[in-house]
């Protein structure tokens, strides 16, 4: 039966067509990806470092680095809010000056409406979300992304290889990720994350994990909702979050901890951290 289910699902991604970007900076790569795990299709969008398709580069595999809400990333006018990450932008540079290796950049889309459901694990009364859909996360990005991204490029194996993250619920499900499936991220990524989310439910099981990824980026501004006391209440969440993996052995060559005066919770304030986070994240 597995067999049978792995058949099926590799059938479904390998009709998958391809989308060329034509605003993005360097070759991005749209791929419309069915989930059964999810039950849905959304775009996987791949981002390819200069001179992926070099003959003297085709022996070559790459690290990754897998981001939620791929809507956001790499293009304006599919944002969610008109702002993008620039993450083709800030790759192409960062790449070409040398402070992170050659490497791939993955947005995989949200769900649209299903977005909430699908990144968060628990069960919620705020949000109002009982019937949460976070918990088959892990399996989507692990035996449908993955094995995908394994055929279709030549990706770099291992944890050190390997990056996940995201902005808010995009950041709560790759933590989650990370907590109930450790050895496999070695790269993590948390923007603005929603700890608050299921009345602190994921801070809670993360004082239970004992083993984290390589290293992470950790990062919230002090105007995330523009109330001074929730804002207050967001930035003690993560410096929580911080001292757990700290006490977890994170020193400051794996933890990076940013809290950025007067930074709201939006795509400009990831936007402008993102240099920081991929040069520590992947640099040497």
């Amino acid at each position: 039966m597995e067999e049978i289910q792995k058949t099926e699902i590799q059938k479904a991604e390998a009709t998958s067509s391809v989308i060329r970007a034509e605003s993005a900076t360097g070759d991005l790569r749209l791929h419309e990806f069915r989930s059964r795990i999810f039950r849905n299709t959304r775009f996987v969008r791949v981002w390819l470092p200069p001179g992926y398709d070099d003959p003297e580069n085709a022996g070559r595999r790459y690290p990754v680095l897998y981001l939620n809400d791929g809507q956001n990333l790499f293009e304006a006018a599919t944002s969610f809010t008109g702002v993008e990450w620039q993450a083709d932008e800030t790759g192409d540079r960062l790449i070409r000056e040398g402070r992170v290796p050659p490497m791939i950049i993955v947005g995989l889309d949200n769900a649209g409406k299903e977005r909430v459901r699908e990144y968060m694990p628990h069960r919620s009364l705020h949000p109002m979300m009982l019937r949460a859909h976070g918990t088959r996360y892990p399996a989507f990005l692990f035996k449908e992304v993955f094995p995908f991204m394994a055929r279709t490029y030549r990706v770099a194996s291992g944890p050190e290889n390997t990056g996940l993250g995201g902005s808010s619920l995009g950041a709560l499900i790759a933590l989650y990720t990370v907590a109930v499936r450790p050895g496999v991220i070695g790269r993590l990524l948390l923007e603005s994350p929603s700890l608050w989310a299921s009345n602190r439910q994921l801070i809670r099981q993360s004082r239970g994990v004992k083993r984290w990824p390589e290293r992470v980026f950790l990062a919230t501004g002090t105007s995330e909702v523009g109330r001074q006391e929730r804002d207050q209440s967001v930035v003690d969440d993560v410096r929580e979050l911080a001292a757990i993996l700290r006490r977890a052995g994170l020193g400051d060559n794996r933890l990076r901890l940013v809290i950025e005066e007067g930074a709201t919770h939006h795509e400009s304030a990831w936007a402008r951290r993102f240099p920081e986070a991929l040069a520590f994240l992947f640099g040497s």
